[in-house]
């Protein structure tokens, strides 16, 4: 194994600067989602942290390790949503300038708690990778400290605090089902679960329309999408990020590539059986086990609900399965 850029150290680390702002939150078997799935099912319930997604542990971890030069200068960041939330969150929890750039038309809500946490949201681009290489010119010309949703070892580091909480509770899960976007809670989850209990398989979950990440990992060369075409915005990223995809290339088990109905589906199972709203990333993972349930059968599977900041006018396409 090559050195790698983030340990499980360094979420050890990380604990008490994400447990002295947010609490552990929920995991749950879910008698109904078991029975669907034929599996013992857990969902670990980051829509419950108070931004709605996961991302936040990482927000906290890396504005907490901030020099006071960096906080002075403020941060930036580049965001579909989650990442530019937990930055902002973090930023106002530390008394930091938080600038958030997002693609031009981006979820409303998502744009709306972003700005509501008192960062600048700029609009700027057709997509995620169109928005991040204008924030290069930005920061170059405001001098921000500049913060990747993935390539940040302190991000990495604070969201793997998700495995930790996990296997605190849970110590010997077969599977281990995460969404990847850029791979930052895939790659928390892979350093946690390789230390915590080896025999332990960390899968990612990308979607078929934006699987770039997945392509790159399987290959072993760099692949990249010209275009994306999911409304799971989490998941609609075209490049990898080297940092994240070095650390997956090491220890993710395996990936799964699930369909645009495939994430509907499962959104509308999570809200029947649980009453909780998933995100197209969020339900990524249910949409997983559902697609491999042959593959899981009767194995313990805990399944990372990543984010509940569902685009509202997606609710009618999810509510359509519901009952059927």
């Amino acid at each position: 194994m090559t050195d790698l850029p983030v340990t499980y150290a360094d979420v050890l680390d990380a604990l008490p600067r994400v447990h002295g702002v947010l609490g552990p939150t929920l995991l749950r078997n879910w008698p109904g989602l078991s029975a669907l799935l034929g599996c013992e099912f857990h969902l670990k319930h980051e829509n419950h942290q108070p931004v709605g997604a996961f991302k936040v542990r990482g927000g906290i971890n890396l504005v907490g390790t901030l020099s006071a030069e960096e906080r002075a200068a403020g941060i930036l960041g580049v965001s579909t949503g989650n990442h530019g939330q937990s930055l902002a969150f973090a930023a106002q929890h530390f008394g930091v300038k938080c600038t958030i750039v997002v693609p031009r038309g981006n979820n409303p809500d998502k744009n709306r708690a972003i700005q509501q946490l008192g960062a600048e949201m700029i609009e700027h681009g057709k997509d995620f990778d169109e928005a991040r290489e204008f924030a290069a010119t930005l920061q170059k010309e405001r001098g921000f400290r500049y913060v990747h949703s993935a390539n940040e070892p302190k991000l990495i580091a604070g969201v793997g605090t998700i495995a930790w909480e996990i296997f605190e509770k849970l110590p010997d899960p077969d599977v281990l089902l995460v969404p990847i976007g850029l791979g930052s809670g895939v790659c928390g989850a892979c350093l946690v679960a390789k230390h915590r209990n080896p025999r332990t398989k960390v899968i990612g979950v990308q979607a078929v329309n934006a699987s770039a990440v997945a392509e790159s990992w399987r290959t072993g060369t760099l692949k990249t999408n010209d275009s994306v075409n999911t409304w799971a915005e989490g998941l609609a990223t075209r490049v990898p990020a080297e940092m994240t995809l070095q650390i997956m290339r090491e220890l993710m088990d395996d990936v799964i590539l699930v369909s645009e109905e495939e994430l509907r589906i499962a959104a509308a199972r999570i809200l029947e059986h649980t009453h909780n709203l998933a995100e197209g990333a969020g339900a990524a993972t249910v949409a997983a086990a559902m697609q491999q349930r042959e593959r899981f059968a009767d194995q313990r599977v805990v399944a990372v609900l990543s984010g509940g900041n569902l685009d509202l006018v997606r609710l009618p396409e999810i509510l359509q399965y519901v009952g059927k």
